[in-house]
């Protein structure tokens, strides 16, 4: 049996595969582009060919783990549902089934007429990915997959792949949006204490080949579980002056707070998953999000590889809380097991009261102290 590490890297290899394969075989590129061309509606599916994408990448995900992990059966959540209703009004499950062809005959029964864009996807769920990396390879870890759960997010900023501009400049290394702002997210989090502990970004359309102009991808890893402290990564030097990111939809109060702690260094982009991958890369040093519009599923896998980098993510309007009334001990981070009270569907799920995600500690109290 694999590691649990290194099936979940190829997890994500795989769906970063699904990803890049909608965007570059014209029958599934057609599909993907329909909502926003708007053009002969008729001949498209009741559902849209984007929430197809997101559910046959989770489902792939949850099928290669729990075929590896069956103790983790039960325990993989993901954003999406995973049904839909065909033309003829029947609910159809999406999933993964014992060969491509039965899979083929099963995405066709959404996407009929659109055989060759469900031959295409099915042969892509049911291929093998081989992973040569011999850093991922020596790793050996003794986590019990039965003490963990996992979040999927299958393709965090989906309006960015949809829309899939390639001509947005970074801002010093930063892309305010477009296709790179798309990614595979996949976290694991300790079922007991809601603790993230295992986490996977993949970056599907991370640079285009010179010579062939198709897109490669990467992936980032990091595990924090009782002393253990492992990432693909290093830990980014810390600036004097802080790199803040933010949404463009951020509150015009916490910007202006922001803006003097940051000498001018606000960075934007789109996409929660994105801007803090910014943060574990060292683009930036902290990622604030005033509002609940984020979800479990979104910062999992970030939040575990930034508590291998020494860093975290903690619970913004809980934080501005406790330093009002004079707690400075460790703000409260997220935690990935406790639904919210009260709230239904999604809901449950929210970050609420927003969040602040950091690598150096000495960031999170400024950004603290300049929004108390």
């Amino acid at each position: 049996m694999a590691g649990l590490l290194q099936v979940l890297v190829g997890a994500s290899e795989k769906a970063g595969a699904i990803a890049r394969l909608c965007r570059a075989e014209e029958p599934l590129f057609q599909l993907l582009v329909a909502e926003k061309t708007g053009t002969d509606k008729n001949r498209r599916f009741l559902q849209d060919f984007k929430t197809l994408a997101d559910v046959l990448i989770q489902e792939v995900i949850k099928h290669d783990l729990g075929k590896e992990f069956p103790e983790l059966q039960g325990h993989i959540h993901g954003e999406e549902s995973n049904e839909f209703k065909n033309r003829q009004g029947d609910t159809v499950a999406v999933q993964v089934c014992n060969t491509p062809d039965d899979t083929a005959a099963l995405l066709l029964s959404v996407l009929e007429p659109e055989q060759e864009a469900a031959e295409l996807l099915a042969a892509a769920v049911h291929r093998d990915v081989t992973l040569g990396d011999a850093e991922l390879a020596s790793v050996a870890l003794s986590i019990p997959p039965q003490d963990l759960a996992i979040w999927i997010d299958p393709i965090d900023s989906t309006n960015e792949y949809i829309g899939g501009r390639e001509d947005v400049a970074p801002v010093d290394g930063i892309a305010p949006a477009g296709l790179r702002s798309a990614l595979v997210l996949i976290g694991a989090y300790d079922r007991r204490t809601g603790c993230p502990v295992l986490g996977i970004i993949n970056e599907p359309f991370y640079r285009r080949d010179p010579l062939t102009r198709r897109w490669q991808g990467r992936y980032h890893w990091g595990v924090a579980y009782g002393d253990t402290r492992l990432s693909s990564l290093s830990p980014p030097p810390p600036r004097p002056v802080p790199c803040v990111v933010l949404s463009r939809a951020e509150k015009g109060p916490v910007q202006a707070a922001l803006g003097p702690l940051c000498g001018g260094h606000l960075r934007f982009a789109a996409g929660a998953g994105y801007k803090m991958l910014c943060v574990i890369l060292g683009l930036a040093d902290a990622y604030v999000l005033s509002e609940g519009s984020t979800f479990a599923w979104d910062a999992c896998a970030p939040h575990a590889i930034l508590r291998a980098l020494g860093g975290g993510v903690v619970a913004l309007a809980g934080a501005l809380q406790a330093r009002r009334v004079g707690d400075s001990g460790p703000p409260t981070e997220l935690v990935y097991n406790r639904p919210l009270e009260g709230a239904v569907g999604a809901k449950c799920w929210a970050n609420q009261g927003g969040l602040v995600a950091y690598v150096h500690p000495q960031h999170l109290e400024a950004v603290l102290a300049a929004l108390v």
